[in-house]
């Protein structure tokens, strides 16, 4: 047996808007849309899907000649060009 709580929320007319909109293009009910987005915001952080993932990738250098990284106003310089 599937219990269900009824229950009152009180909700922005945009926000109402919006979300009745997208029941009606997605053929669902707006109590669809409501359970689903709680749903989605219960659920724990791990079971989510995973947002995106910045990969490190590295390159092999060497410093040019004449470099000295202890003094910043000439790696400035060669930086900007001068």
């Amino acid at each position: 047996m599937l219990l269900c709580m009824r229950t009152t929320i009180e909700i922005s007319d945009t926000l109402f808007r919006k979300a009745k909109s997208r029941a009606a293009e997605e053929g669902v009910t707006l109590r669809e849309i409501v359970e689903r987005a709680l749903r989605g915001h219960l659920e724990p952080a791990a079971s989510r899907k995973p947002g995106y993932r910045l990969r490190w990738r590295t390159e092999r250098g060497r410093l040019r000649p004449g470099v000295d990284l202890a003094d910043r106003d000439v790696l400035f310089d060669l930086m900007e060009g001068r």
